[in-house]
């Protein structure tokens, strides 16, 4: 009678750990841009890589602009979209803006990276205002290639163990955020210097008036927001150089974004992790040139 009760105490922990686990799916784009940058498969798989020993938190990567079934949606608790963006961006292909509507109306997080921080104003811009707080704008927003100084940070589960950081890459800024920012929360930030504005900027290369003329105020390149319908949403505005995944703080405000959207605890000092140089140049796309590259990284 004892272990008859015992295996049914067991049995009920394993199904009320299984009931709590929360789940994360990543939706990586298609293959883009030269080796070694836009590599969304390969960044969102090392992103996967660091969070496996998360407790209480099961990571789905899919790895071709979109779910292989939309039914693996229906019990997400967040979703995290590493891509093209614009017209090109997978959450307005067919009826998946209409999905997504309905599954973040029931509190589901969402988030976004790099170029999947930008969408046409009047297909999705609405949406990703209400989402995620804002997003990249052509000829609005800019996207220069540049070192920002992240010396400080609010207090936020996303900033927990994060130091000041700088990595060059393309960080977009000036997005069109929410009429005064409202309920959008700054989370890298950096003073953008005059060379900067005053371009080139990677396309269209600019300078634009509006940029130039905005010196001496402060960017921000990633943010976060906590929406009305209890769901989380973050925009992160890196993400274009592969190689700076290798990069701890760069990677772990991300990992700590993933685990906020999915409302699974961040750690005190966020989420620990380690990336090799090797595990770096796993799973790459096999475009043009990069053969080269892995024979000159061999000599």
């Amino acid at each position: 009678m004892k272990n008859h009760a015992l295996c049914l105490l067991l049995l009920t922990s394993i199904i009320t750990l299984s009931a709590a686990e929360k789940k994360l799916v990543i939706i990586a784009g298609k293959q883009s841009h030269p080796p070694l940058m836009h590599e969304f498969r390969a960044g969102s798989l090392i992103l996967e890589k660091c969070l496996r020993s998360v407790p209480g938190l099961k990571v789905e990567v899919h790895t071709n602009h979109w779910v292989s079934d939309d039914k693996t949606l229906e019990d997400a608790d967040a979703i995290f979209i590493y891509s093209d963006g614009r017209k090109g961006h997978p959450a307005v292909q067919g009826d998946h803006l209409q999905l997504l509507t309905r599954l973040i109306a029931k509190g589901i997080g969402f988030g976004c990276a790099h170029y999947a921080v930008e969408v046409d104003p009047a297909q999705a811009g609405e949406q990703f205002k209400a989402w995620i707080g804002g997003h990249y704008e052509n000829a609005y927003s800019v996207n220069p290639m540049w070192k920002p100084d992240f010396k400080s940070f609010p207090k936020h589960p996303i900033t927990q163990g994060v130091k000041p950081f700088k990595v060059t890459d393309e960080w977009y800024f000036n997005m069109r955020f929410r009429e005064g920012m409202k309920g959008v929360t700054p989370i890298l930030v950096a003073k953008p210097s005059d060379d900067v504005r005053d371009g080139p900027y990677v396309y269209p290369k600019g300078p634009y008036p509006h940029i130039v003329s905005a010196g001496g105020r402060d960017e921000t390149m990633m943010w976060a927001v906590e929406r009305p319908d209890g769901g989380r949403g973050f925009g992160f505005t890196g993400g274009h150089h592969h190689l700076n995944w290798g990069n701890d703080n760069f990677r772990k405000v991300v990992l700590n974004a993933l685990l906020w959207i999915a409302k699974v605890d961040v750690p005190k000092h966020g989420v620990q992790s380690r990336v090799t140089e090797n595990e770096l140049y796993q799973n790459l796309e096999p475009k043009k040139g990069l053969a080269e590259i892995l024979r000159a990284r061999k000599k």
